[in-house]
């Protein structure tokens, strides 16, 4: 967890602190908003080595990305400074291992209820850009849709997602066990 309330923790300090505690996934885990209210359903994104899946998903990985200058922080400048080749070759790994994870939860997300797309999809969100972690972002729902945030208020729906996203990863990590580490789980 990277936080203990509602407050805002820069998006390279959210997975500095995955990397503290060598974690062997990365999951971010949020309420989704589009410029239509119709938009609706949970989703689920990795990375994209290239460019967005679609055109929502570009908007909101930009939209999101965003933050982090409202915090004060702009992470392209620090991605400049990354080897180009190790950099390469450690996203690759990170994307499939990141693709089965998403596509665990997505599973699990689509027997409680509606997802957005019938796919894992993919965008630049700056969360996703740790190479070393397998990483994966949820939408849970969309706030801008009058009935999903009305169901995201109900503790019990929050739970039953809850629960989608941990069945995910379990079902991930039992199929797919981290290489051991020396540092904390």
């Amino acid at each position: 967890m990277t936080r203990d309330g509602d407050y805002f923790v820069p998006l390279g300090t959210r997975v500095a602190k995955a990397r503290r505690v060598q974690a062997d996934l990365f999951v971010s885990i949020h309420a989704d908003a589009f410029i239509k209210p119709t938009a609706r359903g949970a989703s689920v994104f990795v990375l994209s080595d290239r460019s967005a899946s679609s055109t929502a998903a570009r908007w909101l990985a930009t939209r999101e990305n965003r933050a982090d200058l409202i915090g004060g922080v702009n992470l392209r400048a620090r991605n400049r400074e990354v080897a180009s080749l190790l950099l390469e070759m450690s996203t690759k790994s990170q994307i499939m291992s990141s693709q089965i994870a998403a596509n665990a939860v997505l599973g699990e997300l689509r027997r409680v209820g509606h997802v957005h797309k019938p796919h894992v999809e993919r965008a630049g969100f700056a969360v996703l850009k740790a190479p070393d972690i397998p990483s994966l972002l949820v939408g849970t729902a969309f706030l801008s849709n009058p009935q999903e945030e009305a169901r995201l208020a109900d503790p019990r729906y929050q739970r039953t997602v809850a629960e989608a996203i941990f069945r995910g990863i379990r079902n991930y990590l039992r199929d797919h066990p981290p290489a051991p580490h020396g540092g904390r789980v």
